[in-house]
């Protein structure tokens, strides 16, 4: 099949040999929270706030760093390639010791890092700024209060600190996402007040230099409690990466149904040191629903493959479902991010590019609709095979086996 594959896309210009080998080079930050339902191990029995929820009580999640590492190495086993992990700061290891988040150290993730070396994956990470007793009111870095809005930026000062001793350790780049969820929940008199208050806290946080470090800054249209405004806004957001040259998060679920990720792309890497994407799935509203190979996933890679992003855009996912195998779910999104890039590395972009610019838009269609049903799905089997990993469903037998035998006697 591959054989044949190979032949059909050589008549396009496609050389699927070098496809395969340039999706070899580009990871995926899997996230570590879809594993244990965004819950971490911190000491506390504060609940999910900040507008985020999971769903569901599918039996089997981790509770402890060892059993949620070992979970994660059972879905990369399933997964092709070298890939990344992102990490909360919620799931910092403090020996059971009361540590507050704005007291963390490097020591408190050594666990983290040696792990990561040992199984040759590189680490990113992000503030936690939410389920904690300091953003009950509903504001963190933007609130009134001098001593909440203290505590949290020395928490993500904290937070880059250890992002650069990852980086470094790992002689690998940590990129840190900062999300807050700061907003009202009916509408205000001053929010320019609040979003003043971000900014000069995040001047605070920015203040030094992280070699081993990205920073980027994440934005969303609302979250349950914070209708009315969001203080992180796409344009507050937008305007201070540009300005203070940090890279910008685009969430797929963070913004109006009617917008595409896939289309802002390009409207703003050309002024922006990078992109980081959070791929995910919404369904009605920002739900995290594990992704799909839908037209959107694929609209996304192909914006970056076909503009030569992949040194800009860095890809991590953010979905937690707790209403199906949490492995499963891991295996599920990551492998169709994988097979999005794939199809898109398949595609004669010169052709078509060149159609496009010649005002061609007839054959530009033919075309694109011609490619919809070639055999790129051969292609994906051969990489996986090469890779020694799963190519067809059989993987999701072995996961149901290690969800009997471990995730089902927890």
């Amino acid at each position: 099949m591959y054989k044949i594959a190979k032949e059909m896309y050589a008549k396009y210009g496609v050389d699927t040999e070098k496809a395969m080998e340039k999706l070899k080079n580009i990871p995926i930050s899997m996230h570590c929270w879809q594993g244990d339902d965004v819950t971490g191990f911190e000491p506390s029995d504060t609940g999910l706030t900040g507008g985020i929820q999971t769903t569901g009580n599918y039996p089997g999640k981790a509770t402890t760093p060892s059993e949620l590492r070992s979970d994660i190495e059972k879905a990369m086993s399933y997964i092709p390639g070298k890939h990344r992990i992102s990490v909360h700061a919620s799931y910092s290891e403090t020996d059971g010791k009361k540590v507050d988040r704005n007291n963390l150290e490097p020591k408190h993730f050594e666990n983290w890092v040696n792990w990561a070396k040992e199984k040759g994956y590189g680490l990113d990470f992000n503030p936690t700024m939410f389920s904690h007793p300091m953003s009950d009111t509903g504001f963190t870095l933007s609130s009134h209060d001098k001593a909440i809005r203290d505590f949290w930026i020395e928490h993500a000062i904290c937070c880059r600190k250890i992002a650069d001793y990852m980086g470094r350790e790992l002689n690998s780049t940590t990129v840190t996402n900062h999300w807050i969820p700061d907003g009202f929940k009916d509408t205000p008199v001053d929010r320019y007040a609040t979003r003043q208050n971000l900014k000069d806290s995040l001047d605070k946080i920015f203040s030094f230099e992280t070699p081993n470090n990205l920073d980027s800054v994440e934005s969303k249209v609302f979250g349950i409690g914070a209708e009315s405004c969001t203080i992180g806004s796409a344009e507050f957001y937008t305007g201070y990466a540009v300005k203070n040259n940090k890279l910008i998060t685009l969430d797929t679920g963070h913004f109006h149904p009617t917008e595409y990720v896939s289309d802002k792309i390009t409207g703003i890497i050309d002024f922006v040191p990078g992109i980081l994407l959070h791929v995910s799935r919404p369904v009605r509203w920002d739900s995290d629903h594990v992704v799909i190979l839908d037209e959107e996933l694929k609209a996304i890679m192909s914006e970056i493959i076909r503009n030569n992003f992949t040194d800009k855009v860095y890809i991590g996912l953010d979905f937690f479902d707790a209403s199906i195998n949490r492995i499963a779910a891991w295996v599920i999104g990551t492998r169709n991010t994988l097979k999005a890039l794939l199809i898109s590395l398949l595609e004669p972009t010169d052709m078509l590019k060149k159609l496009e610019h010649e005002g061609d838009f007839t054959s530009r269609l033919a075309l694109l609709e011609e490619l919809k049903s070639m055999p790129w799905m051969a292609v994906w089997n051969e990489y996986c095979e090469r890779n020694n990993v799963c190519a067809s469903s059989k993987w999701l037998e072995e996961v149901k086996k290690y969800e009997a035998d471990v995730l089902f006697k927890r």
